[in-house]
């Protein structure tokens, strides 16, 4: 903001309200302005080092070091996956009393109830239902705490992927990735703090776009690096052979010094700085990022157990083995999308819920089920919080002109694995037709504030002001679901 004429400093017609307070009253303006702009460091410990991405404890000690987030985009069914409803195969074709037809989005299409068209059967030593389309990852049910009863406040992916990421069904707020990273940094300074990874099958990026790993108000270097879907992972890491690695790294450090001149006058253009930083990693990535990314430096069984030479899982299979191996490199936050844009091209089975689940799991099983046993073979389990879910669930009833689910933001089904997690834990339930969460639900503020703890995180404390007040991912609400932490 500008100071008006009549305030301003003669010959500096330009002067800032910041510039102002610091002249005024030889400076003591400008140390209350600096003991109000203190609280906007909401990092979980202030650092002296201008390198917003150093690695910082969190507010309490805790063995979950990264995250791994597996994101079902589209929707699955919860009543098709994970959450076994006898009751629904009993009332097969039968109306639901009382449905109100906005639950889901489309609201002319409502019809009966539908069982699952999948068989569930018994894992573990719990004895959890596991649907049919998921035997390798049915081995895994003890090492998950499975969460029956999470809830979301909208029936339209594009709101439902914001709320999910980012805490709020409207854009422009910082997704979780982007909180993480700025609460935490990250331990390898060589590569991407936070990686993104999407449908390389040519099916788009989720609704929403880049949005759903944006960093809303917070400074643009905690957003997240999307890899390519197609051709080398990350564009322009090759530095040619136009100058030598001496030439490269003068015309870098000019740059540097000039950048910094330009920062020395303007400290909080937050831009500016992620700039300066996304140069020097872009630099360092040269040599870090194709290593860490070439899966064929792995070997045969790994490549073999994953399925990546497998045609109809090769390309999500790729993905999880890249996570692992970035994860394991010290990067602190990696999501990967399973599915496209909408409906069939992703887990939205509309039309036909068993073609549509059957054959992302086919995608899905093996990579995810690799992952999960390559981390706790390796010893990195216990370190990567592992998250499995989608932005909503799926209603028990067919939607009409076909035999597929409308959106249902009543009930999903959330697993985590490692990280502190309690292995085997169950928590929450859904009514006996998985219509609706009724015991134990979790919000999406409750989710988010779970993964923050394991990550040794106090959601309450990690907060950025931004116009006049503190925000932070869970905003006012969120609870820990202390029945699935260790």
């Amino acid at each position: 903001m500008l100071i008006p004429k009549i305030f301003a400093t003669p010959n500096l017609p330009d002067t800032t309200r910041r510039e102002f307070l610091a002249r005024a009253g030889n400076g003591a303006g400008m140390l209350a302005l600096a003991g109000l702009l203190g609280s906007e460091a909401g990092a979980v410990e202030t650092s002296t080092s201008i390198n917003p991405l150093a690695p910082h404890p969190g507010h309490f000690k805790t063995k979950a070091k990264s995250v791994i987030w597996l994101f079902l985009n589209g929707g699955p069914s919860q009543v098709d996956t994970w959450d076994y409803k006898p009751e629904l195969a009993k009332r097969d074709g039968k109306e639901l009393p009382g449905f109100d037809k906005n639950t889901g989005f489309f609201t002319g299409q409502v019809g009966p109830l539908m069982k699952s068209p999948f068989k569930f059967a018994q894992h573990g030593q719990n004895g959890t239902w596991v649907s049919e389309i998921f035997p390798n990852m049915a081995k895994h049910v003890d090492d998950l705490a499975i969460m029956y009863s999470c809830f979301t406040h909208t029936n339209n992916h594009s709101p439902a992927l914001f709320e999910i990421n980012t805490g709020f069904s409207r854009m422009g707020f910082p997704c979780m990735g982007a909180w993480v990273t700025y609460g935490l940094g990250t331990e390898n300074q060589n590569l991407p703090a936070f990686v993104v990874m999407y449908d390389t099958l040519g099916r788009g990026i989720p609704k929403g776009h880049a949005q759903n790993w944006g960093t809303g108000f917070l400074p643009g270097v905690f957003q997240g690096t999307a890899l390519n879907a197609q051709g080398a992972p990350i564009n322009n890491l090759d530095p040619g052979k136009e100058r030598s690695a001496a030439e490269q790294r003068a015309q870098l450090d000019l740059l540097a010094r000039l950048n910094k001149h330009d920062l020395a006058k303007h400290p909080r253009e937050a831009e500016l700085s992620a700039r300066i930083e996304s140069f020097e990693l872009a630099y360092r990535m040269q040599m870090a990022a194709p290593e860490a990314l070439d899966v064929a430096r792995e070997s045969k069984a790994t490549q073999d157990l994953y399925g990546l030479n497998d045609k109809k899982c090769g390309h999500f299979a790729r993905q999880c083995l890249m996570a692992r191996r970035l994860v394991e490199r010290g990067v602190r936050f990696v999501q990967i999308y399973s599915g496209g844009m909408e409906n069939e091209r992703s887990w939205d089975g509309h039309s036909n819920i068993a073609d549509n689940h059957s054959g992302f799991a086919k995608e899905t099983d093996q990579p995810i089920a690799a992952l999960l046993t390559d981390l706790k073979s390796r010893g990195l389990l216990d370190e990567t919080l592992v998250i499995c879910n989608g932005e909503f669930g799926r209603l028990p009833i067919v939607q009409k002109g076909g035999t597929g689910r409308d959106h249902n933001p009543h009930a999903f089904t959330t697993w985590l694995a490692g990280g502190g997690t309690k292995a085997g834990a169950r928590y929450g339930k859904t009514d006996d037709i998985g219509h609706k969460a009724v015991e134990n639900k979790v919000s999406i503020n409750d989710l988010h504030a779970t993964v923050l703890h394991l990550l040794g995180i106090d959601h309450e404390r990690l907060t950025y002001r931004f116009n006049g007040r503190n925000f932070r991912l869970t905003d006012v609400a969120g609870q820990v679901v202390k029945e699935v932490v260790a």
